[in-house]
């Protein structure tokens, strides 16, 4: 499964170190959730019959909203306001529906952030 979240307002709030500290934090989510996490480029790889998806999905972006605005509180301040981190939208496709090619076409297609 491909899983893709934007910033609000599609502005480049994270620095160099924040992408690996979020795959941490998302690792964890995973893992209560009894999904495997390959990777911030290769999303969840499989998610039991019992959770739903977008429990997971909102788990993710809640819970690593949280932290990196809390670790990164100065950063993410001049970027971001309104307790937002995240995009309310994502995009979900299973790996038969959505190869890689298709998921970056979507990512090149979205807006272009704003600072």
């Amino acid at each position: 499964m491909h899983l893709v979240f934007v910033t609000k307002y599609r502005r480049k709030a994270m620095t160099d170190a924040m992408p690996t500290r979020c795959e941490e934090i998302m690792r964890e989510v995973c893992t209560d959730f009894e999904a495997e996490l390959r990777g911030s480029r290769t999303p969840p790889r499989a998610l039991p019959p019992k959770s739903q998806l977008s429990k997971l999905v909102n788990s993710l972006k809640g819970v690593s909203a949280r932290l990196l605005r809390k670790e990164y509180n100065a950063h993410v301040r001049r970027y971001l306001w309104g307790g937002h981190f995240w995009s309310g939208s994502y995009f979900a496709g299973s790996c038969a529906e959505a190869p890689l090619t298709v998921v970056k076409q979507y990512i090149e297609k979205q807006k272009r952030p704003v600072g």
